[in-house]
């Protein structure tokens, strides 16, 4: 495997991290995974957007262009020969004395590399389940940051007890997943959390409420609370690695008839056709 660090493309067991980065010593830092198909990096640009994003609201002035690091992430895509899964890539602050105050002027560190991984075609045929829990996390959601304490302890909790994910639910309103934005559709109108500083402006929720746009299904974002959810006739969940993935049960409550929704259904087909439009016009 190649990985990226910095402007190197170097073997993995070549990859050295000093101890003092502020990334591995504080989580100070920004990720993003994107998703690749047949070897193209899907919403790339969205990604790299969100990416830049993130970093200027942490204060951190990445020392590559744009398309600099465009070209660089489509390095390691090609130079692993990566046709189907996603690549991951972060920047931390740099490498500082443990304070947790910091000078001007340290030097931020990239580090990209592949992930190998599939479609989750089983779950997303099935449906998954879900459960709830208090959003107990800070309030700077819309940031991509590397930390995700409380976000992996509620997702470890969900593995260990059977579900697919957990929901947060804050002040009675349900904002998203530990790594998932969610979507509940009663009476026809699809519905979810606007975005603000409470949720994570997922560049896949993004993508649906286009095709919706496009393909003139109503939709709102629009608070809802935890009962709305377990009463909604359909729900899904959506992410770079999910896509679209039905939910059927929440809590151990059954969503509609326990069955993934022909509306969900349909708008993962949507996103699919549009995934391989991308692809053809890519060839």
């Amino acid at each position: 495997m190649k990985v990226l660090v910095n402007n190197d493309l170097v073997r993995r067991e070549d990859v050295r991290i000093d101890f003092e980065d502020r990334g591995y010593q504080f989580g100070d830092g920004i990720y993003e995974v994107v998703r690749i198909y047949k070897g193209i990096a899907y919403e790339l640009n969205e990604h790299i957007n969100r990416f830049y994003r993130s970093a200027i609201e942490i204060g951190i002035t990445p020392p590559q262009s744009k398309n600099e690091l465009k070209g660089k992430l489509e390095e390691v895509i090609k130079e692993n020969k990566l046709l189907d899964g996603g690549i991951y890539f972060q920047m931390t602050r740099g490498v500082a004395p443990r304070k947790h105050q910091y000078e001007k002027g340290i030097t931020p560190n990239l580090i990209a590399y592949p992930l190998y991984f599939t479609r989750p075609e089983k779950q997303q045929n099935e449906g998954v389940s879900v459960l709830t829990a208090d959003d107990l996390r800070w309030q700077r959601c819309d940031i991509k940051s590397l930390n995700l304490l409380y976000n992996i302890m509620m997702k470890q909790n969900a593995h260990e007890n059977g579900a697919f994910e957990t929901i947060f639910i804050r002040d009675e309103f349900v904002t998203e997943g530990t790594s998932t934005n969610i979507f509940m559709m009663k009476d026809n109108v699809i519905r979810t959390h606007p975005a603000n500083n409470n949720i994570l402006n997922g560049i896949t929720r993004m993508k649906i409420l286009q095709l919706l746009n496009k393909e003139h299904i109503t939709y709102e974002e629009k608070l809802f609370t935890k009962q709305e959810l377990l009463d909604a006739d359909e729900v899904f969940i959506t992410s770079t690695t999910s896509e679209v993935m039905p939910v059927t049960k929440i809590d151990g409550q059954i969503i509609g008839n326990g069955k993934p929704g022909m509306n969900t259904m349909k708008i993962h087909e949507f996103l699919l056709e549009e995934i391989n439009t991308i692809q053809i016009e890519a060839l």
